[in-house]
């Protein structure tokens, strides 16, 4: 590419040779609203999945604080949605992190943001696929009342060739628009609201009949943090709870196809965190309540109940329409799985389109204009991961979820701080200076402070599922191992296509420079 850089924003929506809108990047223009983005929020972050698999370990950590820690979680996420929020108002582009890093640090930290996202996405598809295959298996056990089925999952090869089915049919929806995407999230989604809402009133009725296995009363001390006995656990449990909130973002990497595309992902993406939160509290506190944290029974510190709550405590709670829960979450994860795969497509389309990855990732699908070649590598790649890690065992696959924790933090952390520099000249506006500067540089410098704890306390081979490489946990060898790779293929793209990290085609800059659209590179 020769001639003057070029900045990385977005143009005007045009339209294709079939009268279709489209964003400069070929994506289908103005397919979204505030309400379509929302339910595609909500539906990446699972609520029902994410709480079946996450209020054990999390209470396991902190204990009654539990509810504590979900608000402590939520600040965070908070801030670093204001730092989203200005990034796109300024820069609406599909690459999100990627992009936004690269404009404010240049190209090479750039790269290895929109690393830590795919990484973090393709983890965590390969999970929901697992949990899409457990509860399967589990529904039609208790449809059929034959518990044998349910055993089907613990089989590798059914479970793997499951697992691929799913994962196929995933890609297929996204591959097929937005759209598409957007019809199926508004069932998925609100059959599991409303499942646990459900839930949530019954646990509250059996403790005021006296009928919960602990019975407790809701506690003011249950929401103080500093009631956490070590700031290690506080650590631990807030990389937890920045887990359960991960995937707001992906209403951002929307943002070419959403209608008022420098505005409604902004707005979207706070309203999504909010709808969360209170359904999280509801949850959380109803869980707690019925259970509390002891660790025999039904006791949430019990450890053969951790990985999946809503499988032990469905019964007690719901009685016969505890069947519902297993539908909610089966639900949940195909939900997440479907949606999930939005942000990598688009992150790897993003990158395709500046030159930062083979331009063949820049491929949009002509009928559907959706990044149909980087959907599909995103569904291989997450499939061949699950397929091997299932192989090799199943604490390996659990503890790639436990090191997502990692990646969140430095991908988030990261993107909130280049909020920061991006704005930085415009500090003597008492509201810039507010929401463009402050909000998001705590929240990001809290993020990275959790990712240098956690990545320390992972190191120790107790941590999570307690399996380790030379004594260094199993944990921090995925999360950091994986980094690691980021930095290596990166080497490679730039042997490969020097381009991009001579900055050709995202100039670094900040939010007073002038500036034109992004380019294709060739």
């Amino acid at each position: 590419m020769s001639g003057p850089a070029v900045e990385a924003t977005a143009t005007a929506p045009t339209s294709s040779g079939e009268g279709e809108a489209t964003s400069d990047k070929g994506l289908g223009a103005g397919r979204l609203g505030l309400i379509g983005s929302i339910v595609i929020g909500v539906s990446t972050i699972a609520p029902a999945y994410t709480l079946s698999g996450a209020l054990g370990p999390t209470a396991a950590a902190v204990g009654e604080q539990l509810p504590a820690i979900f608000l402590v979680g939520f600040i965070p996420m908070l801030l670093v949605a204001v730092g989203y929020r200005q990034l796109n108002s300024a820069m609406p582009d599909a690459g999100t992190t990627f992009t936004w890093v690269s404009r404010a640090f240049g190209p090479w930290v750039g790269w290895m943001g929109g690393w830590g996202l795919l990484a973090a996405t393709v983890l965590v598809l390969s999970n929901l696929a697992g949990i899409a295959v457990d509860f399967f298996y589990l529904m039609l056990s208790q449809v059929t009342g034959n518990p044998a089925i349910a055993d089907l999952t613990r089989n590798v090869a059914v479970n793997v060739a499951t697992c691929l089915a799913f994962m196929a049919i995933a890609c297929w929806v996204s591959y097929r628009s937005v759209e598409t995407t957007k019809i199926v999230q508004y069932v998925l989604v609100a059959f599991q609201v409303v499942v646990l809402l459900w839930f949530s009133v019954a646990a509250f009725t059996h403790v005021a009949d006296g009928s919960a296995f602990a019975g407790l009363a809701i506690d003011p001390q249950w929401f103080d943090p500093f009631a956490v006995d070590s700031f290690s656990s506080f650590a631990a449990g807030v990389s937890l709870s920045v887990f359960i909130y991960w995937g707001w973002d992906v209403v951002l990497t929307l943002n070419e196809e959403t209608k008022g595309s420098a505005v409604t992902p902004g707005k979207s993406a706070t309203w999504t965190m909010f709808v969360i939160v209170i359904l999280y509290m509801a949850v959380g506190l109803a869980v707690l309540a019925f259970s509390g944290v002891g660790t025999t029974g039904l006791g949430l510190g019990n450890p053969d109940i951790q990985g999946n709550v809503f499988a032990a405590l469905a019964g007690p709670v719901m009685g016969p329409m505890a069947i519902l829960m297993s539908f909610a979450v089966l639900a949940s994860s195909a939900a997440s799985l479907q949606s999930t795969i939005v942000s990598p497509a688009r992150t790897m389309l993003a990158m395709g389109h500046y030159g930062a990855l083979p331009k063949t990732y820049a491929r949009i699908n002509p009928r559907f204009q959706s990044p149909g070649y980087a959907t599909v590598a995103s569904a291989v790649i997450a499939s061949v991961f699950y397929a091997i890690m299932r192989v090799l065992s199943e604490d390996v696959l659990w503890d790639t979820i436990t090191a997502l924790g990692i990646m969140v933090c430095f991908y988030y952390g990261a993107t909130a701080l280049a909020c920061v520099w991006f704005f930085r000249k415009e500090w003597r506006n008492p509201r810039a200076l507010l929401t463009k500067i402050v909000a998001p540089g705590i929240g990001g410098v809290l993020l990275l402070v959790f990712f240098v704890q956690t990545s320390v306390d992972s190191m120790d081979p107790a941590y999570g599922s307690g399996s380790h490489i030379g004594g260094i946990g199993l944990v921090f060898v995925i999360g950091i191992g994986i980094l690691a790779l980021g930095g290596v293929v990166m080497v490679f793209q730039w042997l490969r296509r020097p381009g991009f990290f001579r900055g050709e085609s995202i100039t670094r800059g900040t939010s007073t420079d002038a500036g034109s659209p992004g380019t294709l590179v060739s």
